[in-house]
């Protein structure tokens, strides 16, 4: 199987270098998109044309937008792609095994677990539930390998959701289809999820994951966005996404350092959630955002 991997990056650190060189060895092409923009450096710049093709179109469109660029830039002969972070440095053996779950023509996504190499420890709260290999909803991109037809069938990922749950809208998709995801636990991908924090609460010991209110603001809309559209599809991924997000707000209201800032943004993605608008005051500084046409799956500006 002819594997191409997809690199996604944003001001990466030395840790890009290193996901580009694990994958050498089972992938026969190799895209790094970095949206980090004009003038700031980059570690993408000391990336070889011989290593891989680097991507940089000066502007942060998001992650959405870099994955579909880097996927228009594939191969003609390609059968299968892995998306990574930055961040997610694989073991050499990790790639082919998850091509060895493509082998039933049913599977057609394979990923690993994220692992949390601070802490020793799945990042999945619930995942001793699981066995060693498990169909499951969804699937974050990074590790995310995912047969070439299947792209091409369900189409681009949502750029109109900049970068929380653009990959597990595309995952609910991908089961739309009929196509399984699989997950290996014996597979660990190294995987940060941010800045993690212990408060107490009631008497109680909390740990949140903080962010900034931007962050807030596009998990909060993007996420009840899909649930709307996916809950009738996936009603018991959908339950536990709204569990999820609630008490995600929640934490932000509570915890964050600028409660205002966040519960402002938290409360305008309730509202562009409603509408089905998106408010350009929650993008990164110098981001731009594509909107994302349902019917032909293609972005306009």
């Amino acid at each position: 199987m002819r594997i191409a991997a997809v690199v996604t990056a944003y001001h990466p650190d030395d840790r890009l270098l290193a996901v580009v060189d694990s994958v050498q060895g089972a992938c026969a092409q190799t895209i790094v998109v970095d949206n980090t923009p004009d003038g700031a450096p980059s570690t993408a710049d000391a990336i070889t044309a011989e290593t891989a093709t680097v991507l940089r179109p000066g502007v942060n469109r998001g992650l959405a937008h870099a994955l579909n660029l880097g996927v228009s830039r594939l191969a003609r002969d390609t059968e299968a792609v892995v998306f990574l972070d930055q961040d997610s440095v694989l073991a050499p053996d990790v790639v082919p095994r998850l091509a060895e779950h493509l082998a039933d023509p049913a599977v057609g996504v394979a990923t690993p677990a994220p692992w949390d190499t601070v802490h020793e420890r799945f990042y999945e709260t619930f995942s001793g539930r699981h066995g060693d290999v498990a169909d499951r909803a969804i699937a974050i991109t990074s590790g995310m390998l995912i047969r070439r037809s299947l792209l091409e069938q369900v189409g681009e990922f949502r750029e109109d959701f900049f970068v929380d749950y653009a990959d597990l809208e595309y995952s609910l998709r991908v089961r739309r289809t009929g196509a399984r995801i699989v997950q290996d636990k014996r597979l660990k991908l190294p995987h940060s999820i941010g800045e993690r924090r212990t408060h107490k609460f009631l008497g109680l010991r909390v740990a949140v994951t903080h962010k900034a209110a931007w962050r807030d603001y596009w998990q909060v809309r993007n996420g009840l966005i899909t649930i709307r559209e996916q809950a009738r599809f996936s009603p018991a991924w959908a339950a536990t996404a709204a569990l999820y997000l609630g008490r995600a707000a929640v934490q932000a209201v509570l915890f964050e350092d600028d409660r205002p800032a966040h519960a402002r943004a938290v409360a305008r993605g309730v509202r562009d959630a409603v509408t089905r608008e998106h408010s350009l005051k929650y993008l990164p500084s110098g981001a731009e955002l594509t909107v994302w046409r349902r019917d032909k799956h293609k972005k306009r500006s």
